[in-house]
């Protein structure tokens, strides 16, 4: 099970799904275990649309999804892969190669 979402993640959260109206809550109704996962697979119609959607984050937001990632407090190994990949590039574009390179090493992408 994932952590406690503290205000960053809700914000973050909303961020990405506003749809949502600030409901963190998945159909079974507990609190999603993690951000990026339900907005891959729940929330985003295609992997453009979760591209698109994470354009909307701050380069702090992004540092700080790249911080929970690298302290196994959000896990990316299942969103799909497309998903995975448009993740690592916006890292290597609006943050920088090492950070996405960081990213990958940790996830097991070489």
């Amino acid at each position: 099970m994932g952590r406690q979402f503290n205000s960053t993640d809700i914000q973050i959260f909303n961020k990405l799904a506003p749809e949502e109206k600030g409901n963190i809550k998945s159909p079974m109704g507990h609190q999603y275990p993690y951000i990026l996962r339900p907005i891959s697979h729940r929330i985003a119609k295609s992997s453009e649309d979760f591209k698109k959607r994470l354009s909307f984050l701050s380069n702090d937001e992004l540092n700080y999804l790249v911080d929970l990632i690298l302290e196994d407090k959000e896990d990316i190994r299942s969103l799909d892969p497309e998903d995975t990949d448009a993740l690592i590039e916006l890292f290597k574009d609006r943050l920088s190669e090492k950070k996405a390179k960081d990213v990958k090493l940790h996830i097991g992408i070489v």
